[in-house]
């Protein structure tokens, strides 16, 4: 009989964990998620950019960050005026980063910034997106920022 109590014991306490994790990460996590949103505001400018494009292929180009709708939302646009040209949006969702990417592939994929860690570090994971006709249609699905300095962020 104790057996089975502390089983179920165990069982309710992994349950309330769970649900507890499940809280935090479906309401964000507000001060983190915006210490990393000021991050992507503090990069309003041009950048030089490397790309990598397979094995040894580097491509040297420009990335322009914008803030806009008052200090809301942050536009980044890459490839700038090539065939390629792209662009993304960051912004706060309650207390949730977000950023929905518009791909020259013609979908647009949203992707929700991992709660906690260190807000120099930012990786974003697939939320669902539009134009995307299966989970195996070509699309951007994750997404990582590493702000090594003020000077250099590394993004894949």
């Amino acid at each position: 009989m104790k057996i089975g109590k502390l089983i179920l014991m165990g069982v309710v306490i992994a349950a309330v964990a769970t649900t507890a994790t499940a809280l935090k990460v479906m309401n964000g996590d507000g001060d983190n998620a915006r210490a990393k949103f000021e991050k992507f505001k503090s990069l309003a400018g041009e950048w030089t950019t490397m790309s990598s494009h397979g094995e040894g292929e580097k491509q040297e180009s420009t990335a322009r960050y914008h803030v806009t709708a008052g200090g809301t939302a942050v536009v980044e646009t890459i490839f700038m005026g090539s065939p390629h040209e792209m662009v993304t949006v960051y912004h706060m969702d309650g207390d949730q980063l977000v950023l929905t990417h518009y791909c020259v592939l013609g979908n647009q994929p949203k992707m929700i910034a991992q709660p906690g860690g260190d807000a120099s570090k930012v990786a974003f994971k697939f939320a669902g997106g539009s134009n995307i006709t299966s989970k195996d249609a070509q699309h951007m699905h994750d997404a990582s920022s590493d702000f090594v300095d003020n000077g250099h962020v590394v993004s894949t």
